[in-house]
């Protein structure tokens, strides 16, 4: 079980940047864009989902995991409550994932498929905006928290700091799926030297490092 948790760290991370490099959507202007976007490459669309549910059944655990290197402090309080919101609410965004996919399949009509995600329940608006924000800033906490424990190099604590301040340039400013994937890697990346150094602190015990 130990293992298990700690291996769930940089999976979750990894899943979101291939899922992000692959949207057959990435750059689409509007609704109908986005709809004959995943029209033309349904499989990609297929390939999101598989890797969105992989990424929401390891990030939470993942999150909770690394902060297991971490000393009770608000930094990570705040890292916590953020980012684990954040992560949970992946769930919503899939949601139009799964109803672009079922109308490639289904051969609806675009026009009908993008007239439903224009009319989304505000839930849809509200689990973005818990996403957007906590994921992005609960990482930096926990990036900024990494560096004052000193349990992982300097380099792999800045991964973390900046990958998805990164992913945000990436995907709201620039637009570019390539630089979306370097994003989520370097957080993979970081959470990985957090793994590594979980497994080879003895000092811990057996119940924090599955449950912390």
């Amino acid at each position: 079980m130990r293992r298990l948790a700690l291996v769930l760290l940089p999976i979750g991370p990894l899943c979101v940047g291939v899922l992000r490099f692959l949207l057959p959507y990435y750059t689409a202007s509007n609704s109908l864009a986005t709809v004959r976007a995943v029209d033309a490459h349904p499989n990609r669309e297929s390939a999101v989902l598989w890797l969105g549910l992989i990424a929401l059944v390891t990030l939470v655990p993942g999150v909770i995991a690394a902060a297991g290197v971490l000393p009770a402090s608000r930094l990570k309080t705040w890292a916590l409550a953020l980012s684990v919101p954040g992560y949970l609410c992946l769930g919503v965004l899939l949601g139009q994932d799964y109803l672009l996919w079922s109308g490639a399949h289904s051969h609806a009509d675009p026009r009908q498929v993008a007239n439903l995600i224009d009319a989304a329940h505000p839930t849809v608006n509200v689990g973005l905006a818990i996403f957007v924000v906590g994921h992005v800033i609960g990482t930096v906490l926990l990036g900024i928290a990494l560096f004052r424990t000193r349990r992982i190099p300097t380099s792999a604590a800045w991964a973390v700091t900046v990958s998805q301040p990164l992913h945000f340039i990436a995907a709201v400013i620039i637009g570019s799926p390539t630089l979306d994937l370097i994003a989520w890697t370097l957080t993979a990346i970081g959470l990985a030297f957090v793994a590594h150094a979980l497994l080879a602190d003895k000092k811990l015990p057996a119940r924090e490092l599955v449950a912390a």
